[in-house]
């Protein structure tokens, strides 16, 4: 592995922190967005059941805010169970703004290596290209074999290295934005479910 890195010149180093950076984040947007992580299936019936018992006590929404992002949004309902159903929808609506964005959290970034990559590898392309053509020049007394296979070495490698970190980085960057756009319809639904059944227009 050393040797490819060492036949790929130094430009392959920005190539090789990116596919870290990338890793980093597709390992760590596949733990957050579990499904029974984010919107775990058995909360709404919970809540509402100690909802029934006990009302929407402060330590029921301090758990609920900290169980998950689906009970953030069903936890900022609660606290206007006594409210119109439009005031309970619109604090429903505000921390589910803040969920979304919270579950999109790196995927900016991940997006930006996925489009960069292949820049990276191309900027590493034509400096083994200028190796190749320096190499080659009359003024440097003939060609010169050593250094025309080191820069035909970065000229490639770089361009397999930046299109070979480009293409996971851009199937799990839509990857994600499918999955959290699933997670927040499905957490809208559950949280609808919560103001009907409160408001008395729906009983299960």
């Amino acid at each position: 592995m050393f040797a490819l890195i060492q036949a790929a010149g130094w430009p392959i180093w920005p190539i090789i922190l990116a596919s870290i950076v990338a890793v980093a984040i597709i390992g760590e947007r596949l733990w957050a967005l579990r499904l029974n992580v984010v919107t775990p299936r058995d909360l709404l019936p919970r809540v509402l059941q100690e909802y029934r018992k006990n009302g929407a006590s402060p330590d029921m929404l301090a758990r609920l805010e900290k169980h998950s992002p689906l009970g953030q949004i069903l936890a900022a309902g609660l606290r206007n169970d006594k409210s119109t159903r439009e005031i309970m929808k619109e604090s429903i609506e505000e921390a589910g703004r803040a969920v979304a964005h919270n579950l999109e959290r790196y995927l900016t970034t991940l997006g930006t290596i996925a489009s960069l990559s292949p820049l990276m590898g191309l900027f590493g392309t034509l400096v083994g290209m200028i190796e190749i053509f320096g190499a080659s020049s009359p003024t440097a007394g003939g060609s010169d074999p050593a250094q025309l296979a080191h820069g035909i070495s970065v000229a490639l490698y770089n361009a397999a290295f930046g299109i070979l970190v480009a293409i996971p980085s851009i199937i799990f960057y839509r990857h994600f934005h499918a999955k959290v756009d699933g997670l927040i319809v499905e957490m809208e639904l559950q949280a609808l479910k919560l103001v009907e059944m409160i408001h008395g227009e729906r009983k299960d």
